[in-house]
């Protein structure tokens, strides 16, 4: 397979991930258990599902390998808080700060250069952001926001330490991950269970939301930038917050609403920017 033919293949891969990972939202506000537990019983789930497709995981302990695994562990956990403290919206759309941190850490990692149109997509992406804390908030929410804000910020890491492992197999990272949020929330599992009907939402959080969602993810990293691993994947933040409301009737804020335009519109036109618009201008010229 061709370079171009990969990086079409691991864009489409992105796409099937961010489907995947939309799901969340919906589904860990279904269950009513305590945040930590839910994060850790979908990730000892889901450690399960990598650890059988991966047969034989290469741990070397590395520093990319180990820093990756507890940014991932870092992010599970803010969200799946935040998704509990804040709105579904506020939480996925705040978490999609993560371009604007890969923008600055990639050029220190990975020396993958920013251009111009970047930084506009990155700045229109943090402005958008701002909007979110216009809303009248109580003191939950904003913990909410905050705590999204965060997980936004291990994501960042997270792709950037994956990318780093982009020749070898970063999968490893997300299964040591899952292993870690698995243990932080055991203590939290034992203290009461969810109730019966919970199981068969919390089987399909970790085998096919986050176990088969972060395989697809790791396949696809090895075929595009760190900042496209983390802009690409734009249907998460649009169909999270719309599976919220239809099944629930969870609506955001007004200026979490406009935050939200802004900042999907800005990495619509940044992607058209920087694939299909200058495809064509390559052909013609």
């Amino acid at each position: 397979m061709d370079q171009k033919s990969k990086h079409w293949e691991s864009v489409f891969l992105l796409v099937i991930t961010a489907v995947l990972w939309s799901l969340g939202g919906v589904l860990i506000k279904s269950v009513e258990w305590n945040p930590l537990a839910i994060a850790g019983a979908r990730s000892a789930i889901a450690s399960l599902v990598i650890l059988i497709y991966l047969g034989k995981p290469k741990i070397n302990w590395s520093v990319p390998q180990i820093l990756g695994a507890f940014a991932y562990a870092g992010t599970v956990i803010l969200f799946v808080a935040a998704n509990k403290l804040t709105t579904a919206a506020n939480a996925i759309l705040l978490q999609y700060g993560a371009p604007v941190y890969v923008a600055f850490l990639g050029k220190w990692f990975l020396g993958e250069e920013v251009a111009r149109e970047d930084w506009w997509a990155v700045g229109a992406v943090l402005g958008g952001m701002v909007l979110f804390f216009f809303d009248q908030l109580q003191w939950g929410n904003l913990v909410g926001n905050l705590l999204a804000v965060l997980s936004g910020w291990t994501f960042a890491f997270l792709i950037i330490f994956m990318r780093m492992q982009k020749d070898s197999s970063p999968l490893e990272s997300v299964l040591l991950g899952n292993i870690f949020t698995a243990l932080i929330g055991l203590p939290f599992m034992w203290q009461g269970a969810p109730p019966p009907g919970s199981w068969a939402t919390l089987i399909f959080l970790g085998t096919v939301q986050l176990g088969i969602s972060y395989i697809l993810y790791s396949i696809a990293i090895k075929g595009v930038t760190a900042l496209e691993a983390s802009l690409i994947p734009i249907i998460e933040p649009i169909l999270n917050p719309l599976w919220v409301f239809l099944f629930m009737g969870e609506v955001p804020g007004k200026w979490a609403m406009v935050g939200a335009g802004v900042i999907l519109i800005s990495i619509v036109l940044w992607y058209l920017e920087k694939s299909v618009f200058r495809f064509c201008r390559n052909r013609g010229g």
